[in-house]
């Protein structure tokens, strides 16, 4: 036994719940008479619902596959061979659950040099070979499908990408060295890190296909049938497919865009997107093997990695834990609903309207103070609607039928037969609890009544009425179309039946949902304006702003606390602070500047002048600040610090069942990264949780190295 296959027995070994991907091959007749064709299947034997992975067994079954395949290739007994996938998928890529079992560098070396292996071999055959990605296809998935000659795509495709950055890995098996080379080096930047660093941006099968992925692309009801009379064509010579060169100036101005790429999304708090450009590099000169080998070393390098465990820990949490909402009641006690009730007709109820309407398709009813505003809302949810279907989210029946569920009120009487309202009115706690007294006029016992709010009671917002038990918050993230993140919370008083039924909501509008307790600002905006009140702390005692503001910068978040600042609007921010500084007051202070930056009328701390983001000249008269400024890393301390406080305060406090719901709510409603875990494994690896809090947030091994 070599060396190299004792430790594929031991990867094996340590990964006894791999589920097994088989490789089984079947022979075909091409049409036209073009010959055999030999085509592997990629199946685990389970439906689309568990995607097709690949672990050690199952490379091994695609090598012995492809023993089969070239055997029948020298025999002459075939003129190509081919790879597809089960119904709906083509494979996802590696196993994580195995890569975040591996024991030592040498056996998360050979776990890619196995992969090499096996896929070269696809581009090694003494025949063509054809990927006919008819499914989703990611990481390995992808670099299986780069190893053949040629590929097809269906035009049904939902998702192809390469996303591995995203969790603090390198593209492995093949992708960093392909990929360039088939479709140019800017574009490999784009597919390799600029999309996994946008929240891991996927591909459908039209883009798969303009990119030059995929040679061709058939529609999905006779894919196969298509691919294969494809594939005869291009065998026979009727089809000649082209290769393009790229030119040295071409892979030069990709890896310097590569580079700001990579500075401006994760500040060099992670290496992954740094290595996965050197390897886009070397593969302008490197031979295949060299450049394989090369991939071999930086992925093992990176499966041994803190960040890596982190990045397969919050996968894990969005794929899995973000699924099963810990604490929500049973389904059954949820009750349908048949009709829902927006109070208020601004930006926000309209976004939540369209997305009711979107997913729910039932009748959606706004109202608002003056018909003006209502008119003004149903057209916004009309317009949202036309922008689908431009899109080819909706067909024109469609399209006509939602927008015939869409309408306006200046009454809550419309709200008598709602199974289901929400208000979205103005942040104060006087005009809610009038908005739930009006409710309870109108509408039936049993109406679910939900509120938008950020961060004030919902408890309190419901203590004047006669069955609050049906009071729920349910707290979505700006813009609502795009994070996926819902905070549903439970107040003193919400039955099991109106929390339920929240949830099932929730899921239908295909929101994450996590149950939080009715504590002020819940999880998202606690966290977020506990950090950034140390960042106004540090401004007012003199720090300068661009330190003060890229002090954050190692942690590699999407974004600076002040350009947070400016999105989330200064008057929003301000008053959330006040909120928690009213319950906390020992802990979150109220910035002085920032109240005058909110009198001022100011949208945040910069401006744009030519293309460039300076800070407001005005600032320095306006803003009043002391003669005690902060180091970067000082900053940092004082941020990390207070983060680790108020986390270890908020599971004191049972806000969430547990840490992991911290990081679940972080990953999904302020798309902080992946390779961070959330926040609570990069506080347990820097040292900060026992420092604060005198322990760790989360077991050894659970999101780091064991």
């Amino acid at each position: 036994m070599t060396d190299r296959q004792s430790l594929i027995e031991q990867a094996t070994a340590a990964f006894p719940e791999e589920v097994v991907t088989h490789a089984p091959v079947h022979l075909l007749d091409l049409p036209g008479g073009a010959g055999r064709f030999a085509l592997i299947t990629l199946d685990n034997g389970f439906d689309h619902t568990k995607p097709t992975t690949f672990g050690p067994r199952g490379l091994v079954n695609i090598d012995v596959a492809l023993d089969e395949v070239a055997k029948l290739a020298e025999d002459g007994e075939i003129v190509a061979a081919g790879v597809t996938g089960k119904p709906f998928i083509f494979a996802v890529g590696a196993d994580l659950k195995g890569i975040a079992g591996a024991a030592s560098k040498e056996i998360a070396k050979a776990t890619g040099k196995q992969g090499h292996d096996t896929f070269r071999r696809l581009g090694e055959l003494s025949v063509p070979t054809f990927a006919f990605i008819n499914g989703a296809a990611m990481g390995g998935g992808v670099e299986i499908a780069l190893h053949c000659t040629y590929r097809t795509v269906s035009a049904g495709l939902p998702a192809l990408s390469l996303p591995e950055v995203f969790l603090g890995l390198i593209p492995g098996w093949g992708g960093t060295q392909l990929l360039p080379r088939l479709i140019g080096p800017d574009n490999a930047v784009t597919v390799v890190l600029d999309n996994p660093l946008s929240q891991n941006r996927q591909l459908k099968g039209k883009k798969v296909f303009e990119l030059g992925i995929a040679d061709a692309i058939f529609e999905a009801a006779d894919f196969l049938e298509e691919s294969l009379g494809w594939a005869a064509a291009v065998i026979k010579g009727e089809l000649v497919v082209e290769r393009k060169e790229y030119p040295e100036a071409e892979w030069t101005a990709a890896l310097e865009r590569g580079k700001q790429i990579a500075d401006s999304r994760v500040h060099g708090a992670t290496p992954a997107p740094y290595l996965a450009l050197d390897l886009i590099g070397s593969a302008r000169t490197a031979s295949r093997s060299e450049g394989f080998d090369a991939e071999d070393e930086a992925l093992a390098d990176r499966i041994m990695s803190e960040e890596v465990r982190s990045g397969v820990y919050s996968f894990n949490l969005v794929q899995k834990r973000a699924k099963r909402p810990v604490g929500a009641p049973d389904r059954s006690l949820a009750r349908p609903v048949t009709k829902v009730g927006v109070v208020g007709a601004g930006l926000m109820a309209s976004q939540l309207a369209t997305l009711f309407v979107q997913r729910l398709a039932v009748p959606v009813v706004l109202t608002d103070i003056d018909q003006e505003r209502v008119d003004k809302g149903v057209k916004y949810v009309h317009e949202q609607l036309d922008l689908l279907a431009l899109k080819g989210r909706l067909n024109s029946d469609k399209l006509n039928r939602l927008k015939a569920l869409v309408s306006g009120s200046l009454t809550k009487d419309v709200f008598a037969d709602a199974d289901f309202v929400i208000e979205a009115v103005f942040e104060e706690l006087s005009i809610k609890q009038q908005v739930f007294a009006e409710l309870e006029a109108v509408v039936r016992p049993d109406c679910v009544i939900a509120t938008n709010t950020s961060s004030l009671s919902v408890t309190e917002m419901a203590s004047k009425m006669e069955h609050p038990e049906r009071v729920v918050g349910f707290h979505f993230f700006n813009p609502v179309a795009v994070l996926p993140l819902l905070e549903v919370v439970r107040a003193e008083q919400t039955d099991d039946p109106s929390l339920a039924t929240a949830f099932a909501v929730a899921k239908t509008l295909k929101k994450n949902a996590v149950l939080v307790k009715d504590a002020p600002a819940f999880v998202v905006n606690r966290i977020l304006t506990r950090f950034l009140g140390v960042i106004n702390e540090v401004l007012d005692e003199g720090t300068p702003i661009e330190v003060a503001d890229r002090a954050l910068d190692p942690l590699g978040l999407p974004m600076s606390p002040f350009e947070l600042l400016e999105l989330v609007g200064p008057a929003i921010g301000l008053h959330v602070s006040e909120t928690l500084h009213a319950a906390f007051p020992d802990r979150f202070a109220v910035s002085e500047n920032i109240k005058k930056l909110v009198a001022a009328g100011k949208r945040g701390i910069y401006q744009w002048v030519d293309g460039v983001r300076v800070v407001d000249p005005e600032l320095e008269a306006l803003f009043e600040v002391g003669d005690s400024p902060s180091t970067a890393e000082q900053v940092l301390d004082r941020a990390t610090t207070a983060l680790a406080e108020e986390i270890d305060l908020m599971l004191r406090e049972g806000v969430v069942a547990a840490a992991e719901d911290i990081d679940l709510c972080m990953i999904l409603g302020a798309g902080w990264p992946f390779h961070l875990g959330g926040i609570t494994p990069y506080l347990d690896r820097t040292g900060v949780a026992e420092k604060v809090a005198g322990r760790r947030f989360l077991d050894k091994g659970v999101a780091s190295l064991p």
